[in-house]
C-alpha cells in the first residue's frame, strides 16, 4: 500500500505545468491523504491537482469529509469491478509523479518508516492512479500490486510504479494486471516522524 509519500522534483521536467493549482516547490516531504497532489492526465501530458483519496462521481453527500471510506489505494485486481473505481478505471486514468514513498516494518509495538525511492536513472517514480470528478472536484487514488522482490518483505502490497511504456499502456486503458512487476527501487530506514513534520530530514538514513 502508500499512505504517505514525497513530492516529485519537477523542476526540469518537460511535463506542460501550466495548469497546476498549487506550486509543488518547496516540495512536501510527507504527503498524506486528503493533501492536494499533483496528477498528470492525457495525451499528451497535462498537470492538474486532485485531491488524494477517491470520492466516486455518484456519491450523494456534499461535503467530502462525508464520504468515510479509505479510497486512498485501489487494488489493481479488483478495481475494474468494484463501484467505487468502476468508472474511474474505464475513464479516469493517471498518473501520480511521487519522489518516492514510506512504508513502515518491524513488530507492532517498534515500527519504523522506510523510504523507497527509484533505482533506475528516472528521479521520480510514477504511480498508476485513477481520478474521478466529485461535485467538479477532482479525487484520485493510488494502485497498489502485490509487492516484488523491489519490497524486501518490508509489506505484502506496494504502489503500482509504471515504467515509460507502462505508462502510455496505463493511460490508454491497459488492464494488465502485471505492471509494475520491474519497478527498481532502493530503500532505507528512516527516523519515526510525526503527522505535521516535513523536509528533507524525512527521507535521510536512520
Amino acid at each position: 500500500m502508500c499512505g504517505r509519500f514525497v513530492d516529485p522534483n519537477l523542476r526540469n521536467s518537460e511535463v506542460d505545468m501550466s495548469q497546476i493549482k498549487i506550486n509543488p516547490i518547496p516540495r512536501r516531504f510527507n504527503v498524506k491523504p486528503a493533501n492536494p497532489v499533483l496528477i498528470l492526465t492525457e495525451q499528451p501530458l497535462a498537470s492538474v491537482v486532485a485531491g488524494w483519496g477517491l470520492i466516486p462521481s455518484w456519491f450523494k453527500g456534499n461535503n467530502p469529509k462525508e464520504w468515510r471510506a479509505a479510497t486512498f489505494n485501489a487494488r489493481i485486481e479488483e478495481a475494474k469491478d468494484k463501484p467505487t473505481y468502476r468508472s474511474a478505471w474505464r475513464y479516469g486514468r493517471c498518473l501520480i509523479p511521487a519522489g518516492g514513498f514510506y512504508e513502515w516494518s518491524g513488530p507492532k509495538s517498534d515500527r519504523g518508516p522506510n523510504f523507497f525511492s527509484s533505482a533506475s536513472n528516472e528521479a521520480d517514480l510514477y504511480f498508476a492512479g485513477l481520478l474521478s470528478i466529485w461535485h467538479e472536484m477532482r479525487t484520485c487514488t493510488i494502485m497498489t500490486r502485490a509487492a516484488t522482490d523491489a519490497m524486501a518483505g518490508i509489506h505484502d502490497r506496494m504502489p503500482v510504479i509504471l515504467n515509460s511504456e507502462e505508462r502510455d499502456a496505463w493511460l490508454c486503458g491497459s488492464e494488465d494486471l502485471s505492471l509494475g512487476a520491474g519497478a527498481a527501487l532502493k530503500c532505507w530506514p528512516v527516523r519515526s516522524f510525526g503527522l505535521l513534520d516535513d523536509g528533507p530530514e524525512l527521507i535521510e538514513p536512520a
